[in-house]
């Protein structure tokens, strides 16, 4: 198990990614939908927080909505500070057969920039994604893996939107070390036109107890048409119910071209069935 990725492990339960004009809107939504959820014992756990996903996909039929309550982002260059705020949603869908079908977008996005003689402020929608994922075999139950092959779309608002459509190929692997601990390792790659982007990161996980989890993770990334940085951080997930999660998590710069910090909250629902 990923704590990383936190799944309901309490008794009786199997061992377990912008159009709106309030930020608030997400969580008055899921506030709704937490209320209406019903439990469910099948949880195979979220792919938020951190970088990466889950290995595990979701049985068929079985969905999860899965909201950022938003992000923020922060990058001083050339004078100039720039600062995000992101609502991402992720809709995952089971299909069977080891594989998931994945929507998301960012249907709320706030940009600042600041500095000598620069004030601008851009208010839109992000770019829309679409994906599969699929948990590849496993021979034993310590060790888990799977691949997301994601295309990235260019349908958001000017300030927000990607100047080419993007496709990405991911992979993870978990291992669980014993009853409380976990290691992940995180890769992929990313390609917009004749550019190309990458992530390699590693976490390390640690259930506190049945229902709060911890972890730490480190990364090497270079996104497109940019230079290569190092980033660490962490965070925790609660789950709040067995088909409700609530998550807190940062990152920092350490080192060469990346945000200066990341940090956000989210929410994420199961449907089962």
């Amino acid at each position: 198990m990923d704590f990383s990725r936190y799944r309901d492990q309490r008794p009786n339960s199997s061992a377990t990614r912008r159009a709106f004009a309030s930020p608030a809107w997400p969580a008055l939504l899921l506030g709704g939908l937490a209320i209406a959820a019903p439990a469910r014992a099948d949880n195979p756990g979220y792919d938020r927080p951190g970088l990466g996903f889950s290995p595990a996909v979701l049985d068929a039929g079985a969905m999860t909505v899965e909201q950022g309550l938003p992000s923020w982002s922060e990058n001083r260059q050339g004078g100039i500070r720039s600062s995000q705020y992101s609502a991402d949603s992720l809709l995952r869908l089971g299909l069977g057969n080891a594989l998931e079908l994945q929507f998301g977008t960012t249907p709320w996005n706030y940009m600042q920039q600041t500095g000598p003689g620069t004030d601008q402020r851009s208010v839109g929608r992000g770019d829309s994604s679409l994906a599969l994922k699929l948990a590849l075999p496993s021979s034993s139950t310590a060790f888990s893996w799977g691949l997301l092959a994601n295309v990235e779309f260019t349908d958001g608002a000017a300030a927000f939107r990607n100047s080419q459509r993007q496709v990405s190929l991911g992979m993870v692997l978990s291992r669980q070390l014993d009853a409380a601990d976990s290691l992940g390792t995180y890769a992929d790659v990313l390609q917009a036109g004749s550019r190309q982007g990458f992530t390699v990161a590693v976490n390390r996980g640690h259930a506190l107890t049945s229902t709060l989890s911890i972890y730490a993770e480190a990364a090497w990334q270079r996104q497109t048409g940019q230079g290569t940085g190092t980033v660490a951080g962490g965070g925790l997930a609660w789950m709040a119910s067995r088909s409700v999660q609530l998550d807190a998590s940062f990152r920092h710069h350490v080192s060469g071209q990346s945000d200066q910090w990341w940090a956000g909250l989210g929410a994420s629902i199961y449907f089962g069935h």
